[in-house]
């Protein structure tokens, strides 16, 4: 199977589905900006407002973090993924680690 064909839902069940667990799968990523738009932000944290360049960090992070998530699903065999969730934390300043997890089902 794909990884593009993974279900990935933040529901506990799949209405219509009857499914066995398989395990615990995760997507883990850290970014970072370049130096450039660090400067940029740190001007905009002045003056306020959105930080434009962070929000694109972090939703790169969370694309890539589900994109791992997903394969990690595929190499376990499941057919989704439930009880989707993200974490991240800032390990410094202009670093930021997302995490998507969730449990892999196999469709009965």
């Amino acid at each position: 199977m794909d990884k593009n064909e993974i279900l990935v839902t933040t529901t506990e069940h799949i209405p219509g589905h009857e499914y066995e667990i398989i395990g615990e799968v995760f997507g883990l990523t850290t970014q970072s900006k370049n130096v450039v738009k660090n400067i940029g932000a740190g001007f905009k944290n002045v003056v306020g407002g959105e930080i434009k360049a962070y929000t694109e960090l972090l939703t790169e992070a969370r694309d890539i973090a589900i994109s791992r998530l997903r394969q990690n699903a595929v190499d376990m065999g499941a057919d989704a993924v439930v009880m989707m969730r993200f974490d991240s934390d800032s390990i410094r300043a202009d670093m930021e680690t997302v995490a998507a997890y969730g449990t892999a089902v196999k469709f009965k």
